[in-house]
């Protein structure tokens, strides 16, 4: 049975923690407001993206044509980028998605279809290469602050593979924030741009009432060359944005489930340790009781 300085000395523990997790939940808080504005503040300079990106294709017609837009008959390899966080603490939310591209590269691995990886975020790095698979792209340091040179990046490394038939398809796995306390894990391919992405475009530029009628110098696929890309690094660098904002989310729910359960823990010590000072005390009374009792007896 555990003494009263056991119970006393965890009891300091627990606390000790308690004290952490509520200070990181604290933390995690003050960063999920600012990682919440970049997204907003990201999100109008998309939506023109896609709305300029709908006109175009718009008033293109049937004479678009991009590498980008070009489907592979056969696949020999696919391109996986995870978006994962540099630190721990944060629940399920590096776990979701190592599980989502372990699963993705033996559903491609199935089909006789080469995977490489690229990561992003130190948990990713760690846990593949432990595994004996080395990314071929690796970027740390900069999950909860992502950059849009670090989204350039990695969008020109998989553009040219892409174009030069390196790789058949290009997928981004991240999660994606719904709010503080839910973040979905979601996969999103990159390349190539599918159709139906296009068609989504169309009717945004549409539904807004702001059709323009363009006039291509030369033509509109020059156009596209340099908007297509343009679109997949806004892509990428929103998904970076998605994950760091999710990770602070996910954090700040760990940390107040943790905090929670020191709270919970403290308690149950702490009538633990009031019980077994209430039976010394009990016993030490009985003892004096008796040896009082023994001595009279005794006279």
């Amino acid at each position: 049975m555990a003494t009263l300085r056991d119970i006393k000395n965890r009891i300091t523990s627990v606390q000790s923690t308690r004290q952490i997790t509520r200070t990181m939940e604290m933390v995690a808080t003050a960063r999920i407001r600012r990682a919440q504005d970049r997204i907003e503040n990201a999100r109008p300079y998309a939506l023109a993206m896609s709305e300029v990106l709908g006109n175009v294709c718009a008033n293109a017609g049937e004479s678009i044509s991009h590498p980008l837009l070009a489907g592979r008959d056969e696949r020999r390899r696919v391109t996986i980028i995870a978006v994962t966080s540099d630190r721990g603490l944060a629940g399920a939310f590096n776990s979701n998605i190592i599980r989502m591209t372990e699963k993705m590269m033996a559903e491609v691995e199935a089909e006789g279809v080469e995977a490489e990886l690229i990561t992003v975020g130190r948990k990713a790095l760690r846990y593949f290469r432990y595994r004996g698979i080395e990314p071929v792209i690796s970027m740390t340091g900069l999950s909860d602050n992502p950059t849009y040179e670090a989204a350039c990046s990695i969008c020109k490394y998989v553009i040219e593979q892409y174009e030069s038939g390196e790789t058949d398809g290009v997928y981004v796995l991240f999660n994606r924030f719904k709010n503080v306390a839910d973040q979905v894990p979601e996969r999103h391919q990159l390349l190539p741009i599918e159709q139906q992405v296009l068609t989504d475009a169309e009717k945004t530029a549409e539904a807004s009432g702001r059709t323009l009628e363009y006039i291509f110098e030369p033509d509109a696929n020059v156009v596209l060359e340099s908007l297509l890309p343009t679109y997949v690094e806004a892509l990428v660098y929103r998904s970076l944005l998605e994950s760091a904002a999710s990770e602070h989310g996910a954090r700040r729910t760990a940390m107040k489930s943790a905090t929670d359960n020191a709270t919970e823990m403290i308690g149950s010590l702490t009538r633990t340790y009031n019980r077994a000072r209430q039976a010394a005390i009990t016993t030490e009374i009985a003892e004096i009781v008796g040896g009082a009792a023994a001595l009279e007896d005794a006279g």
